[in-house]
């Protein structure tokens, strides 16, 4: 063998070896888990509570106990990863078990991805009819001694499940990996020194001691402990948490589990900012800034005025129950209107929220409305000192107690309370006709759109879609409630009695913000109005639960009795105009041109086709019932480019007003579209890819398309099926398009709702 060619085969071989040795968890196996593995394998509703968005959450491993479980009697132990448990001997004993234990291909991790990879799917086919990929599936997450038996009965449940595969590469290198006992190399994210000065800043505004400042920290701390907060000038891609802590500043942080933020945290303890060490993904990414001017904004608001803190309040039942008591002392003005600077993150906690599977919020709401809020400067209970003090005792939440024996007495109680508050706030409100004035415009968390889609949502600044049946008009009692009972208040790991009440309490809420929306239209329309929400069963709802509506007092808007609420959304958008973070003119087209103005040629003509299947029910447009609630669709243009679209599909309901029977309440002829520029979910069911000129041709084609063949064709022809080849670049790419064009926004998308079509 000549010595140059003997030389570079030492040199490859050397290479191999090196490499071998170099398999890094951080650069080479993290990147792949987030590529294919944790669109399915993040959040609660992480199949066997596998997270592999960290390298904690892999050492952590599975469990059996599912997190979802409306109707256990006790409580579960919460499985927080970086919170209840550090370390794997610490999760152990909480009963996960390990995936990486035995090394190399004895690993389970190894044998799932074996598995997987034995069963290849068919290029682009529907999978078949017996494989059930919902997220109701039983999983049933086999130990290292169960997977013959799991693997025999289960052939086609390998990882990826259901989905095409690894690459080649991808396997070898997880297989490298796992030989080499599946090394996990930290890397701690470090703030850069911009964002270490304003951490300081922070922690030092937030652990001051005089009681003012530590109630203030208090109510601070309970509103954004959800929150991935980024400062201004700070490295991109960098998000960190607060947290109490058994450490003060300068020292690690040592994070206190309590099961709600609002628990005893037992002892001294510290507000501290730590990174968030784990890949963002769009379901829990809830972003709040923070910088200069928000600290100012804070000193401002609850800081420079002269209000006094008699005596510190504990914690408890009741403190948790009612937040209006429970912070008094701070002015009710600076809560409201630090709670409406951000609305759009508030609101983002409740509907979208990082429980991932929201039924308990989302099935008591319509599919499609738009939020408003109520001005500071006209909320009585801001404005109003002795309605305040009168009406205060009145809003405790449901949910502390869990005694499943002692709940409908309990919720008896609170049904009493809630019943009393609300006539008397008829009646303070009766006192003068609602305003245009009455409505906030402060800024562009103004104006702001809900999607639903079964059991998630989600929220975006700005008038999307067709003018919607109902809006909602919250004014802070309400705001302030809805976050506390679902976000600060709901335990996703608490009981059937938890679950029920938070659930029964959410539907007084939605009413009410119904009801205070009525105080802007004509008096003599807003029964009929309230009737054609609550039609059907929801009579009688509106019988049992609900107070009546205030059909006198009239409003000063000077809406027509026909069409109010047309009228009023007219209005609004041309009033609000400036601070309309989304102007829709293929939904809500008002000339010949139903297009987005500046965007490309081909794009304008696109969009021009599409604006024919916005807003039609489903009576005229049948293939609306054959579309997922929420597709995606990817248009292809001009040398490489390309543009993300939303079309979701609006299902209809007689009410919204029980928990069970959602179906019977289904009014299938009267679903729509809505479609919209942008990644309007975070979980796709289904993405289908077009070519920018064949628009017209995807537009009839649904147009014509009916159930069965009709809309499988289409399908066929643009649809990117869970085992299309190219599967992960297509899905992928949707991530790819939020970092370029939402960057602060940008997050891996889930795939557990990917429908079969």
């Amino acid at each position: 063998m000549p010595l140059r060619l003997f030389l570079l085969l030492l040199l490859a071989l050397g290479a191999a070896v090196v490499r071998a040795e170099e398999i890094s968890y951080r650069r080479d196996v993290q990147p792949i888990f987030t590529a294919k593995c944790v669109a399915c394998h993040a959040c609660y509703d992480s199949p066997c509570q596998l997270n592999l968005g960290s390298g904690e959450g892999v050492q952590r491993g599975a469990h059996k106990r599912p997190v979802y479980n409306g109707l256990r009697t006790e409580a579960e132990e919460p499985t927080r990863l970086f919170l209840d448990a550090e370390g794997e001997a610490a999760w152990r004993r909480k009963g996960f078990q390990s995936v990486l234990e035995g090394g190399g291909q004895a690993a389970l991790l190894a044998r799932m991805l074996e598995l997987g990879r034995s069963q290849p799917l068919a290029h682009n086919a529907r999978l078949p009819e017996d494989l059930e990929i919902g997220i109701g599936r039983q999983n049933s997450c086999p130990l290292p001694g169960e997977f013959e038996a799991f693997a025999r009965d289960n052939p086609r449940a390998g990882m990826p499940f259901a989905v095409t595969g690894l690459t080649d590469d991808e396997y070898a290198t997880l297989k490298q990996w796992l030989a080499q006992g599946a090394p996990v190399d930290a890397a701690p994210l470090e703030p850069s020194p911009a964002e270490a000065a304003q951490i300081a800043d922070w922690e030092r505004l937030l652990n001051a001691q005089d009681k003012r400042s530590r109630l203030v920290a208090r109510w601070l701390y309970e509103h954004l402990f959800l929150a991935h907060l980024h400062f201004q000038g700070g490295a991109p891609g960098h998000f960190f948490q607060l947290v109490r802590s058994r450490t003060p500043a300068g020292q690690p942080v040592e994070p206190i589990a309590t099961r709600r933020p609002n628990d005893d945290p037992g002892g001294d303890f510290h507000y501290r900012l730590r990174p968030i060490r784990d890949v963002i993904v769009h379901k829990t990414h809830i972003t709040y800034p923070l910088g200069p001017q928000k600290l100012a904004r804070v000193r401002e608001l609850f800081l420079a005025g002269d209000w006094q803190v008699a005596e510190l309040p504990g914690y408890g039942a009741q403190r948790r129950a009612n937040p209006f008591e429970t912070f008094a002392a701070i002015p009710a003005q600076a809560r409201y209107r630090f709670m409406l600077d951000n609305a759009e993150y508030f609101v983002r906690t409740f509907i979208r929220g990082p429980v991932c599977r929201g039924q308990i919020a989302t099935d008591v709401i319509r599919d499609h409305f738009w939020t408003l809020f109520q001005a500071p400067e006209q909320d009585r209970y801001l404005t109003d000192a002795q309605y305040r003090s009168e009406v205060t005792p009145l809003l405790a939440l449901p949910g502390q107690l869990d005694d499943i024996a002692g709940l409908w007495g309990l919720w008896g109680t609170y049904m009493d309370r809630h019943k009393h508050y609300e006539n008397l706030r008829r009646q303070a409100y009766a006192e003068r006709p609602a305003e245009w004035a009455d409505l906030w415009s402060g800024n562009d968390n103004a104006l702001l759109t809900v999607f639903r889609q079964h059991d998630s949502a989600a929220v975006r600044k700005g008038l999307v879609g067709a003018v919607p049946q109902t809006l909602w008009w919250l004014d802070f009692p309400l705001f302030e409630r809805t976050y506390y009972q679902l976000v600060v208040n709901f335990d996703v790991f608490g009981n059937l009695s938890h679950q029920l009440q938070t659930r029964l309490y959410f539907d007084l809420i939605r009413n009410g913000a119904e009801q205070n929306f009525l105080r802007l239209l004509p008096a003599g329309t807003r029964q009929a109005i309230l009737d054609s929400w609550y039609e059907n069963s929801g009579q009688l709802k509106l019988w049992l639960a609900y107070t009546e509506i205030d059909g006198q007092t009239p409003s000063a808007l000077g809406l027509p009795q026909h069409e109010p609420i047309r009228s009023f959304a007219a209005h609004l958008l041309e009033r609000h105009a400036a601070i309309n973070a989304r102007p829709d003119p293929l939904n809500r087209c008002r000339s010949a041109h139903c297009h987005r103005p500046g965007v490309a040629r081909e794009l304008q003509y696109a969009e021009q086709a599409l604006s024919r299947l916005a807003g039609r029910p489903a009576a005229s447009l049948p293939a609306v019932l054959e579309l997922p609630e929420a597709s995606l669709l990817r248009i292809e243009y001009g040398e490489g480019r390309r543009e993300i679209y939303s079309l979701l599909r609006n299902r209809a309901h007689s009410n919204v007003a029980f928990i069970f029977g959602e179906h019977l309440r289904y009014q299938p002829a009267l679903d729509s579209l809505t479609l919209y520029p942008g990644v309007l979910s975070s979980y796709p069911n289904f993405l289908f890819n077009v070519r920018a000129d064949e628009v017209p041709e995807f537009v009839a084609a649904l147009e014509q398309a009916k159930a069965g063949a009709g809309f499988t064709a289409v399908v066929e022809r643009w649809g990117i099926r869970r085992s299309h080849p190219e599967f992960w670049r297509y899905f992928n790419d949707l991530s790819a398009w939020l970092r370029e064009t939402e960057p602060l926004e940008a997050g891996v998308l889930d795939m557990n709702r990917y429908q079969n079509l």
